[in-house]
């Protein structure tokens, strides 16, 4: 969870604001390509960025770092504006956009040596540092051609953390790992957040943002259409299936009802198939009102069968937001 610095003169808690991104556009060749996004990210978060492959993940991180300027826009990095003060704004962050540039043919330790002579202060003793953060110690003295692709991952996120950043951007970091290597560098990453480090973490893999994620921001075709908590999102698209009879009944004080969002649905309940009146009347509403819409039901006379949650996932959030838009 992000960490919070509190202010004395109103004695509240409020966020201490790593990444602030406001109103980015970027065009090319007369093309829009990314469309006014905003959002910040918070100290000691992991704020996953969730979007298809093409729209628009990359260019955005690339503009984060300042590989390529945006059209408009502001993006500043601890306070540092990234265009009008570049140095003291990458001094902040570690990143790793698509795959790690390391160098094969050199070990471990040699990549971080090479990579730790274009840094100040950064010594042997913090090569050693990060070498227990990533937990390659066994290996660090071995050819990085015999790396696995999880190594050579957690090797790019050692040299990445070699200047002691405060966020840490990640594009895609489970990218071509097996099933146990997206396990392993899930857990490493929530390790990294306990730390205090902020991490900004680009995927297409819906599972993995909302096991991983504190937050997380919906991007699709270049525009920012959701940004919230995970489970803050996920609670939105909450559904509750009711059986009942009379459905006809039930329907009307469902429908007048401000505790319900929409009915999606009314259906045949199979599993009360003698009951010919029982049927299923799917609502969009939060769970916490279901106990009181049962009261109301009953005291209307209304006979209440079953009661199910259908607890809603990011991919359902997703799908509703983007319409249908593919990702996995």
């Amino acid at each position: 969870m992000a960490a919070s610095a509190t202010t004395s003169a109103t004695a509240t808690t409020v966020p201490t604001t790593v990444l602030s991104v406001k109103n980015l556009k970027k065009r090319i060749k007369n093309k829009e390509i990314i469309k006014g996004i905003s959002f910040d990210v918070y100290a000691g978060e992991i704020f996953g960025f969730l979007g298809p492959n093409g729209s628009g993940k990359t260019t955005t991180i690339r503009m984060l770092v300042d590989l390529i300027r945006p059209t408009e826009g502001s993006i500043e990095i601890c306070g540092y504006d990234v265009r009008k003060q570049h140095n003291q704004a990458m001094r902040h962050i570690g990143c790793i956009v698509e795959n790690p540039e390391l160098y094969s043919y050199l070990t471990g330790w040699e990549n971080l040596e090479h990579f730790a002579r274009m840094l100040p202060d950064v010594g042997e003793e913090r090569i050693q540092e990060v070498v227990d953060i990533v937990s390659m110690d066994a290996r660090i003295h071995d050819k990085v051609r015999t790396y696995s692709l999880g190594m050579r991952q957690r090797l790019g996120i050692a040299q990445a953390l070699l200047g002691r950043p405060s966020l840490l951007i990640l594009d895609e970091p489970t990218n071509g790992l097996d099933p146990q290597g997206i396990k392993e560098m899930r857990e490493f990453i929530q390790r990294l957040a306990e730390g205090g480090l902020s991490l900004f973490v680009s995927s297409h893999l819906l599972s993995e943002i909302q096991q991983m994620c504190d937050r997380v921001a919906i991007i699709s075709h270049g525009q920012v259409i959701q940004v919230g908590a995970v489970d803050d999102l996920i609670a939105q698209g909450g559904k509750v299936v009711w059986s009942v009879s009379p459905a006809d009944k039930a329907e009307g004080l469902l429908d007048a009802s401000p505790l319900v969002h929409a009915i999606e649905e009314i259906a045949q309940d199979e599993h009360h198939l003698t009951q010919s009146s029982v049927k299923q009347i799917v609502t969009q509403m939060d769970k916490e009102h279901v106990p009181q819409l049962s009261r109301e039901l009953m005291e209307a006379g209304i006979s209440l069968f079953a009661v199910e949650i259908k607890n809603p996932t990011l991919e359902d959030l997703f799908l509703s937001l983007t319409e249908g838009e593919t990702i996995h």
